[in-house]
């Protein structure tokens, strides 16, 4: 599976601060986009390591998006939450570890198809996939 549970919930979240003017809680993150709390606290922390969000301390704290949502595309995102957009595990960096890396005749196809899915997820930012108003 390329986009996992994880990854969906990333991407609702992302969206969730990106309609927003002002810092949100993870709390209300969670709850608007029925994340289970735990989940979201994972899910927020990758996100904030690779800075796509930042928090905020205080009454009005929370987390909010460090860029403008039409500069984060949808593969950024998937990529940070994922930890990879591999299809295969043979293409997600553990070539090496693998024996028949140099003579398999599949990891082409697999290299392919992650540039493939690269590729059309950097066509789509964050923006495309906020709700209209």
């Amino acid at each position: 599976m390329i986009v996992s549970t994880r990854g969906r919930y990333a991407v609702r979240i992302m969206a969730a601060l990106a309609k927003r003017e002002e810092s949100a809680s993870l709390r209300a993150l969670a709850n608007e986009e029925h994340v289970p709390f735990k989940y979201a606290e994972s899910i927020v922390s990758s996100l904030l390591k690779a800075g796509l969000v930042e928090s905020t301390r205080g009454k009005k704290g929370g987390y909010a998006l460090t860029r403008a949502p039409e500069e984060y595309t949808l593969a950024e995102i998937l990529k940070e939450a994922e930890n990879s957009l591999a299809a295969t595990d043979c293409t997600g960096g553990k070539e090496a570890e693998c024996p028949n890396a140099a003579t398999c005749p599949s990891l082409p196809v697999w290299r392919a198809l992650d540039e493939t899915v690269y590729a059309f997820l950097s066509r789509y930012t964050l923006s495309d996939v906020m709700p209209k108003t």
